[in-house]
Parts: C-alpha cells; structure tokens; sequence
C-alpha cells in the first residue's frame, strides 16, 4: 500500500500492484456505497472466483434458506447478494478476453479518493505489438441519489490501431458464496430472473428472493462513441460496442445502472422504476458533480482533523461508517449490519454493534440515530414475544437480527480448524436488550430529543426492564437477586465444565447493566410528562408493586468477586489457568484460542481465557465516576485500585479474537495505564486495513470497530459525555494523539468545534448557534457564548 504524497495520502486509500492473494481484502475496503445499497470493490472485468468476489447488497433486503448441515435441517436468514451490476470486460477483436489473472499486468493501480467517494483504477495490459492497452475506470455508487450507480471506463493503446471489443451485462446467476465456512450452506436467495432490452442502450433485469419475496429490479445504460448492441439469456442481459482504437485518442464507455427493490417507498413496480431512473439520469459528469457535492456535505458535518497514518486510518473508517449508515438511512428500516454492506460474513445480520455506532452518530447525525433506534422499536412486539416463549415478561431482544426481528443465531457453527459442526449457545447473550436501552438514552442526552424519549424510548426501556427484573430470582443465601443462565459479551464462555445444560450465573457485565437499565428506566419514568406518563402505565399494565420490585432489583442484583476482583460470572475464579506462553509458542495466532482448544480436543470454558473484553466493557460504557455509582448503588466499594487490579486481572488472559477488544482496551487503559494504551488503539485502528484477524476483512468490514474508533478521539480521550443538559470534559490525551480536532452536533447547535492540542482545549461555539452552551471539567465549569472560543489549560 504506497501514496503518491503527504496530501493526497491524507484522503486516499491506494494499492500498487496486482496481488491476488489480497483481492478479498482490497475488495472489501474499496466498497462503495451510499447507505441504501453497497458495491465491493471488485474487478468489472472478473467474475466471482476464488480470488474476486462482486458482492452487492441493500440494506435490509434478507432471505431465509433451509440447508442440511450435520444430520439436521437449519434455517438461516441472509442479506441477499443481489444481482451483479458491474461485469464490463473487453478484449482485442477476436481474442481472449482480458483479465489480470490470464493477461500480462505492467502496472496496477486502485485508488479509493475519500473525499469524493470514487474508487479509481489503472491497469495496464500487455499487448505485444501494440505495446499495451491502459484501461483507467472510476467508479461511484452514488450518494445524491441513492439508487444509482456509474461506471466510467477510459481505454488508451499505446501504438498502432487495435479494435476492441468491450461487453457490458447485468448478471442474475449469482449465489451467496462469498464465505468459505457457509459453503455447506445453501446460498441461492434469487429466483424468477427475467431480463430484456427496450432499447439498445438500455437493458433490465428483475428478480425476486426466494423466501422473502423481494422484488429487485435493476436497469443500466450503456454510452459510447459507437453504437451499442444487446442481447439477454435467462440470467443475463448483455451489451457490446466496438471501438476503434489508436494512440491520439482514449476512448470512453460509461455504463450508469439504477436499482430498486419493492422495500421502496414511492414507487410501483421496481423494474419500472429502475428503468425510468436510469433512463433520467444525468451523463456521468452530472451524476460525477452532483455525488461529490453529497459527500462534501456529509465531511463538512463529520469534521475530523487527527494528524498523521492514525488520522488517515481514521478517515478511512468514517467513510465506511458514512457509506452503510448515511442519512439515506434514516428513510430506512434497517439496523446496523455487524459486517457493513461490504460482505457476507455474519450474514449481514444485527448484533449488538450499534452500541460502538449509534455514539459517534448521535453528535454528527441524530436523524440516522434514531432510524435505527426505530429499527428496535418496530421489533419490540417481537421481543416481547420472545421473552414469553421463555416465560418472562418484558422484551427480550436477539442476539443475532435481520428482517423481522427474530432471533436469527445460527443452531450451528464451523471450526475451521478441526472441520466439525458445534452446537452455538451465543443466543444467551440477553444483554443485547442493554446495549439497545444504553443507545436510547445516550441518543436523547445527545440530541435533546425528548419527544423520542417519552414515546418510543421511553416504551422500549420499560419492556427492556421488566424483562431483567422478570429474570431476577431471589437467593436467600446470599441475599440478593440474581440472573443466571447466561452468556456475557465474551463468547468463549457458554457454560460451565462438563454442564448439561449451557449458560453462566451471574454475568457482572450483565446483570450490572441490568441495573443500570432499571435504575434509568425508573428516572424516566419519574420524570414524564403526567398525561404521556398515564398513557404509558394503562398501556403496559404498569402499577407501582411492579416499580418497586425494579428498585429493590437495581440495588441487589448480585456482582461476583474473586481474589480481590470483579468476576467475569459465578464460578470464574475456580477455573483453570492456561499456559498463555505455551499456546504462544506452539501457535502464530491464538485470538481464535476456542477454536485451537476444540480441534485438540479441549474446551475454552475450563479456562480463566476470554475472547475479548467483558468485565472490562463496564469501563468502557460509563466513566469511573458513573461506575462507582453503579456498584455503589448495588451495595459494592469499587474503588481505583478494585478496578485496577480487574483490569490487569483480565488483560493478561484476553487473547483478543474481537476487533472490539483492542477498542475496548485502549479506550479503558488510556485512563488506568496510559502507557499501554497505544498499542491497543493500534490494534483498533488497524484490525480490518491490516487484516489482524486473518482473512475476516474480505468477508466484510467490522463496523463496530471502525465506528468505536472515532468515538475513541470523540468521547474516549477527551472524556465527553452528554448528560444533565451539559458537555462534560476530562480529558486524558495519549502522547500519541495529543494534538488534534473535531466537530459536533450538540442539542440542536451545528458545528461545535472542539480541539485538544499539548495540554490545552479549544472550544468553538457558532455565532449561528442561539443559546449557550454549559461545559463541565472535572475543576470548573464555562458557559460558552455564541460565537465565542472558549481556552483552557487542562490540570497535569
């Protein structure tokens, strides 16, 4: 990965040369996308292989196959790989098609230009007596209008005359095959491929998904200096032009396709409405200017200045953030797919990601916030009822969503390294119904939306509520409350040795979190406007037994301790230890240390051995001071050196196999051993452009992680927090990254401008913005002026 310089580096992202073995890679972090679809950055000129992999995927559309697998019939539902728009290749009149695997490659080069969201290549062929052919693309998926696409193609021969044949198609025989692990799983989500050509420059494509019914239909128009001809087959609808070539002039094909699916608001038919946008759309240098005037829009409200590769790696995954969740999102029932829009890995479904994402979103773009918190909203029937199938009465989100808001974890799972099927018990992980509780209230202390709060919000955290209290069992020997049968965020604990049965008692992220939950939900409560309050109470059956059994719940749910520290769950300190330096002598990579256990024949549940941060994701949630409450008001001392003390305990037997884990570790060592703490923000920082995890990249970005990223230098160091109508601030620079700037959105005020640089802070108030803003340091507290800059010396 090269630069050509220190400017241009700053907003590119380039590959030199032509590496098969890193296609998969490449192909995911040169996606294009737009919020509504996605495109992965694959060659147009190659076909879906073992080397290239043209996914393209809509937000939300998801298909639900049965497949066969180990002696049993499992149901999976999928973010569908729609119908492939990109395939234009070319060739000398009468030869052999060119490709970088089966012709000679001079020179190769992809540049992806963040800034104006293209993605640009240069290939140059060889060609023998006509020394080469330069093929040079750029390609946008565009961010104006969310249902377009364009391709511009430019062909240059170096000597002589050469004629060249150039076919472009619109591809329907694609299958979900872009993740080895699932190729025992049946991938074919699309049927009913019809295909036709109305005009000769303009060709369709409609098609349905098997389960779900979607209908897709897609259009393309294909321009250029000669005439187009057309032709379709069942699968695929086809153009061709012959150009004639010579060194004076570079010849130009723009191919612009137009997608919509009957998800679509607005519309009546999507091969309608597919054809009669493209056959409206602009020249590509209209559509070219129209999309870089979107993306500027969407930098200016996303400003972000970090100096150096850290800010670049930075940039790289706002724009991934911005590609999947855009404000086009906010049109959209869709959550936040773990994977992005950029691959199939996780089957593009929701986890619990939202919580690493809906933070940075909500002080840059609150409208896409609340999107997806509608996204849960919409699901909470669904959560209610799947906590009555398992007797409890509140709202039991997924651990895994998609279409409907089912629980969607899959029954079994792949090792890789041993070949066998394994029973999946991740569907215990309750706390899912927290993360989506954390991301209403931080959205509403963000944005100052308080309509949200007493509707919808309020709603989801009351059922969020009642079902941790419903889970809550009473022990008379300790004399608390507690939540047993459980798995916590660190999934390589699912059960105890030798169970039966899966699950773990007393997850202290979990029922810490339950806590906060119950504790929240009764402030809002307390606090609703009377009439929306009544509303509220008749509507969910409400009485005031039910909300003191929540209070006496928030104050004695059980926390484990051992040896002086917060117990990752009941029974954790009784576990075996491992022989960290043996497993990191005999084995390169041990982040996946499950699966080396299972293959010899072992289980990681027998040992004190995380997969990723757990305990320690408390620490990363709420501050040291909300923290101490927490515990406190649970009737726990959790002073500095507890916490201390937990977070060695934990990070000497975490082996990472997370792109969160490095996140989450940097963002609580900044503050409890700053020294260490840069080598994990590195590790977060470069967990999908350096592939750390080994080959996950090309299945899909981890968007969690890239989002988790920029709340790292938006909230983690400077210590920012929204609460109690007020920005507080303790700022914890990192001498790596202790000079640097951003912008926000705060309660309504447009481009609040905060900048850290050597032990001082900068604060920026627009003078457009009409009301002051309070600013709160751990020594003293501003009012800011519109219009006015506000510089502190921050304490040593």
């Amino acid at each position: 990965m090269t630069t050509t310089s220190a400017t241009t580096a700053a907003w590119t992202w380039d590959y030199d040369g032509y590496d098969p073995a890193a296609q998969r890679l490449r192909e995911s972090l040169c996606t294009l996308g737009n919020g509504y679809f996605a495109s992965r950055g694959a060659l147009p000129e190659c076909t879906a292989d073992e080397v290239h992999y043209p996914g393209t995927y809509a937000a939300g559309c998801y298909n639900r196959l049965t497949s066969e697998v180990a002696g049993r019939r499992v149901e999976n539902e999928d973010m569908v790989n729609l119908p492939n728009w990109l395939p234009l290749r070319f060739r000398p009149a009468g030869g052999d098609w060119l490709t970088p695997d089966t012709a000679p490659v001079l020179a190769h080069r992809q540049v992806l230009h963040l800034e104006s969201g293209l993605l640009e290549r240069h290939t140059r062929y060889g060609l023998g007596e006509h020394g080469g052919l330069t093929v040079r693309q750029l390609r946008l998926v565009h961010m104006a209008d969310p249902h377009l696409a364009a391709l511009r193609t430019e062909f240059t021969v170096e000597s002589g005359t050469l004629d060249l044949e150039v076919e472009a198609a619109l591809d329907g025989g694609v299958t979900n095959d872009g993740v080895p692990r699932y190729r025992e799983l049946e991938g074919r989500h699309l049927t009913h491929v019809h295909t036709g050509c109305d005009l000769p420059d303009t060709v369709w494509l409609r098609c349905r998904t098997t389960t779900s019914d979607i209908r897709v239909g897609l259009a393309a128009r294909l321009t250029a200096d000669a005439p187009v001809d057309c032709e379709h087959d069942h699968l695929r609808a086809t153009q061709r032009v012959r150009l004639r070539l010579d060194p004076t002039h570079t010849a130009v094909v723009d191919k612009t396709v137009a997608l919509h699916t009957s998800r679509d608001a607005a519309i009546s038919d999507p091969i309608q409405a597919a054809v009669d946008r493209v056959d409206a759309a602009p020249p590509f240098d209209a559509l070219l200017r129209s999309h870089r005037t979107a993306w500027g829009q969407l930098w200016r409200r996303a400003q972000l200045e970090v100096p150096g590769e850290a800010g670049r790696i930075l940039r790289l995954h706002l724009f991934h953030v911005l590609q999947t969740l855009s404000p086009h999102t906010a049109d959209l029932d869709v959550g936040v797919p773990a994977r992005g829009l950029h691959g199939e890995a996780y089957r593009g479904h929701v986890f619990w990601d939202e919580l690493f994402v809906l933070p940075y979103l909500n002080l840059h773009f609150p409208e896409v916030s609340q999107a997806l918190l509608h996204y849960r909203h919409r699901r909470l029937e669904r959560a209610r009822a799947a906590a009555r199938a398992i007797g409890r009465r509140g709202a039991l989100y997924p651990w895994q969503s998609g279409s409907d808001g089912r629980e969607e974890t899959q029954q079994l799972h792949l090792n890789p390294r041993s070949g066998h099927w394994l029973p999946d018990h991740s569907n215990l992980q309750r706390h899912v119904g927290s993360a989506v509780a954390y991301n209403v209230w931080q959205y509403c202390e963000a944005s100052g939306d308080a309509e949200f709060l007493h509707t919808k919000g309020a709603e989801m955290l009351l059922q969020i509520a009642r079902f941790w209290a419903d889970s809550a069992v009473w022990d008379e020997h300790l004399g608390r409350h507690r939540i047993r049968g459980v798995v916590g965020p660190d999934e390589y604990h699912e059960a105890y040795p030798d169970a039966d049965t899966p699950g773990l008692d007393d997850n202290a992220y979990t029922n810490v979190t339950a806590a906060w939950v119950l504790a929240r939900t009764l402030e809002v409560l307390r606090t609703l406007p009377e009439p929306r309050r009544r509303e509220l109470v008749e509507r969910t059956d409400l009485d005031g037994g039910e909300l003191q059994q929540w209070e006496d719940v928030s104050r004695t749910l059980y926390v484990p301790f051992h040896g002086g520290v917060v117990s990752q769950f009941e029974g954790y300190g009784e576990l075996a230890e491992l022989d960290w330096e043996d497993y990191r002598r005999r084995y390169d990579d041990i982040r996946r240390l499950d699966r080396i256990l299972e293959a010899e024949g072992d289980t990681v549940n027998r040992y004190q051995a995380s997969k990723q941060a757990d305990v320690l994701m408390l620490g990363y949630l709420f501050s040291p001071a909300e923290l101490q409450s927490l515990f406190g008001r649970l009737g726990y001392r959790l002073d500095e050196e507890t916490w201390r003390n937990t977070v060695d305990h934990y990070l000497a037997r975490t082996s990472h196999g997370s792109t969160l884990s490095g996140l989450v570790h940097g963002w609580i060592l900044a503050r409890a051993r700053r020294a260490e703490a840069w080598t994990f923000c590195q590790e977060a920082l470069k967990g999908d452009v350096a592939d750390l995890q080994g080959g996950t990249t090309g299945e899909g970005i981890h968007l969690g992680a890239m989002a988790g990223t920029l709340d790292l230098v938006q909230r983690g160091l400077p210590g920012l927090e929204t609460r109690a109508g007020a920005l507080w601030l303790n700022p914890v620079p990192l001498p790596e990254l202790s000079s640097y700037g951003f912008s926000l959105r705060y309660h309504g005020h447009w481009g609040v401008r905060l900048r850290l640089e050597h032990g001082r802070l900068e604060i920026a108030v627009p003078s457009s913005n009409g009301l002051p803003i309070d600013v709160r340091l751990p020594d003293r507290e501003v009012r800011i002026q519109p219009g006015d800059t506000c510089r502190l010396a921050l304490p040593e």
